[in-house]
């Protein structure tokens, strides 16, 4: 006998769907359709007659996943499961059961914690700036969710290695222990405390947890590999030792850890369960085979926590990789290409421009509305709205009316200094580097004005930033999604544009340790999967145009980027590939080729001096009666050009130079350099 409920499955949703009785793992690769199995598995239980709808409690992280949750249980038959985020259920219990625990009225729930937190900072003398604030309320948030309280934070923030701007450890413990004395003093809470009121009353009072646990008998946690400590904590207590629980989750998408959520708890649920049946969703439905290939590869076999994923969609387009010169070509061929697209019939809304920190919209905002594309951005600010850049506009404008100074450049540092800005980056993260990128792309357009028009002055600047802030107009519903690729998860559309990835944005500068560096990785393999059938990874070689400053793309690139040309007809491989050693691109025509470099991509070394080591070459090969490669190869020369070692030492550095090589030829290579 067949069931309506099993038929539309695959094979292995059809077993999520079967496992009725916990405890049960789904490990749900990227596009697998982890929601369907899991509204069908609460569905065919509640057919069954094991599951009594009103006992069934399904929890996942976000207002939107709750919905459309509840929305496929109705279509199922299934309307009466409650389906939650954390926050709604402990917060429909914390307020059922309050006046019983403590008496008289729940306590009014701050939505923000940021004018808190400055008044908090301001009773200790602490600066009170608006990024640090907003950096001080993200670091009291993760403590919470961490479980750590202020008394043991100095120890376990030092250990974790964090940072809130430039505060020490001790100060900001004070700030969250001033904050805390502030809430109590008002009666109020914040969102993470309705979690820990909750599980409070759980755990000290049996007869509540009894109750509760009556209700709810049956439990089913979406994105388990975001859940944190607290979370944690609070589903044990309404477990209260059972096991009928059933976790989703997928290893390859932990992004979050910076924000407390734990992969631990995912990674060892089957410790915790060690009769857990686990089940695996393999079969991507979402993108095509080319684009599935290069997520897989994102991990290798070695490193892979989650699983492979398997194309079930007919073969589409190969992916796009494409290294610029600099940023604001990279930003004018992506929007060059979503017109191309949507003129072949994409509407703009299934269309996304993905990036690692949001001070990097700028570039896509101007590109895109110069073409009058219209674009909406989510999780991020318009970099024109953002507070920063309106307050140090609003200075640079009152700093033209004085007139001309020693420079554009000069004079617009002066200016921004007064908001704390310097030329070097700061070594936090959070709000405090978004503050510094935003300020820094200003600079940035300074220079690049400068670069064009020498004589440029503050009011030309200001009329530049006017023209821009213009030309990206208001977001629009129905237009292009610009997004980090934080915010973008969980979100899917046909076309999506992986942007700035080169090293020291992704993996971000900060990350340090391998821990920090895998889970960047992971974030490029969210952004990866969130494209449906046409996908397009870039990266620009410079920031901004004239720039000597070269980056590279990100290492999460290299067992992506195809290392042969394989034939359409015969799928073997026939060439090598040969890369522009500025941008990474494929060279096309042999003159490239031969040059190793785009025609319009600048060259990272002295070429003077690699001409001068050519001839030397030529001289000591002909002497020889050898081919000049025998001697050093051309890409050799260029690195010795660009690198101009002083020393033997600095020379054995340099790929194709070993000991032999060095004994023979360096006195000659190292005094050419120094005649250089």
């Amino acid at each position: 006998m067949t069931d309506p409920l099993l038929d539309a499955l695959d094979p292995e949703q059809r077993a999520v769907a079967q496992a009725l009785r916990g405890p049960v793992v789904v490990v749900a690769g990227a596009g697998t359709g982890k929601t369907r199995a899991i509204t069908h598995r609460i569905a065919y239980g509640v057919s069954q007659g094991l599951y009594k709808p009103t006992e069934v409690l399904a929890v996942t992280f976000t207002t939107r996943a709750a919905g459309e949750m509840r929305g496929r249980l109705a279509q199922l038959g299934a309307p009466s499961v409650q389906a939650r985020t954390f926050h709604s259920a402990a917060l429909r219990q914390a307020r059922y059961f309050w006046p019983q625990v403590y008496g008289g009225e729940f306590p009014e729930i701050v939505q923000s914690k940021f004018g808190l937190v400055a008044e908090a900072a301001g009773r200790l003398g602490a600066r009170r700036d608006n990024a640090l604030i907003r950096d001080l309320s993200a670091e009291i948030e993760w403590a919470k969710v961490s479980n750590v309280g202020p008394d043991d934070y100095v120890a376990r923030a030092g250990k974790d290695g964090r940072a809130v701007g430039d505060l020490d450890l001790t100060t900001v413990s004070a700030v969250m222990r001033s904050y805390e004395d502030i809430k109590r003093e008002r009666g109020r809470i914040d969102m993470e405390d309705i979690l820990l009121v909750t599980a409070a009353i759980l755990a000290d009072d049996e007869r509540i947890a009894a109750q509760v646990r009556q209700q709810y008998r049956w439990f089913v946690v979406d994105e388990f590999q975001d859940v944190n400590p607290l979370q944690s904590t609070l589903l044990d207590l309404w477990l209260g030792g059972r096991d009928d629980i059933c976790v989703v989750g997928d290893p390859n998408q932990t992004i979050y850890s910076f924000a407390g959520a734990s992969p631990a708890i995912l990674r060892t649920f089957g410790r915790r369960f060690p009769e857990a049946q686990r089940i695996e969703l393999v079969r991507n439905y979402r993108s095509t085979p080319q684009i599935v290939h290069a997520a897989n590869a994102v991990f290798s076999k070695s490193d892979r926590a989650g699983v492979t994923l398997q194309a079930q969609r007919p073969a589409g387009d190969p992916v796009d990789y494409t290294g610029h010169a600099d940023e604001e070509s990279g930003a004018a061929a992506v929007a060059d290409e979503i017109v191309a697209l949507h003129a072949r019939g994409m509407p703009y809304r299934e269309m996304a421009v993905l990036f690692r920190i949001r001070a990097q919209s700028e570039a896509f905002e101007e590109a895109l509305g110069a073409r009058g594309v219209p674009f909406s951005l989510r999780g991020v600010e318009g970099f024109f709205q953002r507070p920063e850049v309106r307050q140090a506009v609003t200075l640079l404008r009152a700093a033209s009316v004085g007139g001309d100074g020693a420079g554009l450049s000069a004079d617009v540092r002066a200016v921004l200094v007064n908001m704390g800005h310097t030329d070097e980056a700061p070594t936090a993260q959070g709000a405090v580097r978004d503050k510094w990128e935003s300020l820094h792309a200003l600079t940035t357009m300074a220079a690049d004005l400068t670069a064009e028009n020498p004589a440029a002055t503050m009011a030309d600047l200001v009329a530049d930033l006017d023209r821009r802030a213009a030309s990206a107009h208001a977001p629009t519903a129905e237009g292009v999604t610009l997004a980090t690729m934080h915010a973008a998860k969980g979100l899917e559309w046909d076309a999506v544009f992986c942007v700035g990835l080169h090293e020291g944005m992704l993996p971000i500068v900060h990350a340090q340790t391998p821990e920090a560096i895998e889970e960047e990785r992971r974030l490029f393999y969210v952004g990866l999967t969130r494209a449906r059938t046409h996908l397009y990874l870039s990266w620009a070689v410079s920031r901004s145009k004239g720039s000597n400053v070269r980056r590279n793309p990100t290492r999460f690139l290299d067992p992506l980027l195809p290392q042969t040309h394989a034939s359409r007809a015969t799928g073997r491989s026939d060439r090598k590939v040969r890369r522009c050693t500025v941008c990474g691109t494929v060279l096309a025509t042999a003159a490239d080729r031969k040059r190793g470099r785009c025609a319009d991509c600048p060259v990272t070394y002295d070429e003077s001096l690699y001409e001068r080591l050519r001839e030397w070459r030529t001289g000591i090969a002909s002497e020889r009666k050898v081919p000049a490669y025998v001697v050093f190869n051309d890409a050799t020369l260029q690195l010795i050009a660009e690198a101009k070692p002083s020393d033997p030492t600095g020379l054995l550095r340099i790929s194709g130079v070993g000991q032999r090589k060095l004994e023979e030829f360096g006195d000659d290579v190292l005094a050419l350099v120094s005649a250089s």
